[in-house]
């Protein structure tokens, strides 16, 4: 009877690299860990050799010897949420370059669930971590102090960082918004967005918009709060029991550009004349966005500039002394679109 098995395979190694090659395997090992002095020509031969056959160094292996691997744990909270595949954009457009591979773990918002991540991809020995926030269980906070690799914790600069920090200030956004609605204007103001305590920054930018709305001797008129993923229709659906409740708003704020464009939608099937009746706004400038006929006010997060300069700070190596730590604050830009009232 004929054996139909496919013959066992074993994992490539340098020998046969070396082999195919016709050099060293000191000096295919040189070549695949970008070492010591080896000319183009057996560069180029070695690479060749290694790509003809299908080997992939073992970067575990490698590991053994230098303590790290060449990943970077890139840790956060949704890949639903569109503001985190452009941060990953950033950070990949850097790290092509170099020979750091980025790992994405994903917390859903939760403080368990980021000590969970961040415990396992620490186990890997990455060469440095990116991760969303600054609030941090104290596990986890522990967990970032102690493990002697670049860390840079993103998208606010609002708090203490473990290590660098790279940003824009949410309370700062917050409060510039409120400021450019009580220029406009607006005095009837309702805010719309997510549950606080799973969004920091939502929170932050909710805490800097009614610090600058009490200071004009304003306040929140109405609110509403939604949780998980944000989507046209929740905005829509918020929207309408808002207007329903307190009809005489004479503005919107939508902690997110999604919701907000929902609620936009329902006015403009409801008649309601924006801004004319009443203005919007959101936050995000999301790029999707702007093909539709009427452009939602925003203020851009800078999102993809963040991923590139904390994808940068990794590559530097800089290290957790302290010394070496970078603060870096990015200024977000209103974008007055369509739905703010003329001044």
């Amino acid at each position: 009877m004929t054996n139909l098995q496919p013959p066992a395979r074993r994992p490539l190694t340098l020998r046969d690299v070396s082999e195919v090659a016709g050099v060293s395997e000191m000096t295919v090992s040189r070549v695949l860990r970008q070492r010591g002095d080896v000319s183009i020509t057996t560069r180029d031969k070695v690479l060749e050799a290694a790509k003809r056959i299908g080997y992939v160094p073992n970067k575990i292996a490698g590991a053994l010897a230098s303590s790290q691997v060449n990943l970077v744990a890139v840790i956060i909270p949704s890949l639903s949420n569109m503001v985190f595949p452009e941060v990953m954009t950033g950070i990949s457009e850097v790290l092509d370059e170099t020979p750091l591979q980025p790992v994405v773990g994903v917390t859903h918002y939760s403080p368990e669930r980021e000590e969970k991540v961040l415990y396992e991809m620490l186990s890997w020995r990455p060469s440095g971590v990116i991760i969303a926030g600054l609030e941090h269980s104290e596990a986890s906070r522990a967990m970032l102090a102690a493990a002697g690799i670049p860390i840079v914790e993103i998208m606010d600069v609002d708090g203490d960082p473990v290590d660098s920090v790279v940003g824009i200030s949410h309370r700062r956004a917050g409060r510039e918004m409120a400021q450019e609605i009580i220029r406009r204007g607006h005095k009837r103001i309702g805010f719309l967005g997510t549950i606080m305590p799973l969004d920091h920054r939502a929170r932050k930018r909710f805490e800097g918009f009614t610090d600058a709305l009490a200071k004009a001797g304003l306040e929140v008129a109405d609110q509403e709060f939604y949780s998980g993923g944000s989507a046209m229709g929740k905005g829509r659906e918020m929207t309408a029991a808002m207007l329903a409740r307190t009809p005489d708003l004479d503005f919107l704020y939508y902690s997110n550009d999604m919701i907000g464009m929902g609620g936009l939608l329902y006015c403009q099937d409801a008649g309601i004349d924006v801004p004319g009746q009443i203005g919007m706004a959101g936050f995000n400038d999301l790029e999707l966005l702007d093909g539709l006929p009427t452009r939602l006010a925003t203020m851009d997060s800078m999102r993809i500039e963040i991923g590139r300069a904390a994808a940068k700070i990794i590559v530097s190596g800089s290290k957790t002394d302290g010394e070496d730590s970078e603060r870096i604050e990015m200024t977000p830009m209103l974008q007055p679109g369509g739905t703010l009232r003329p001044v």
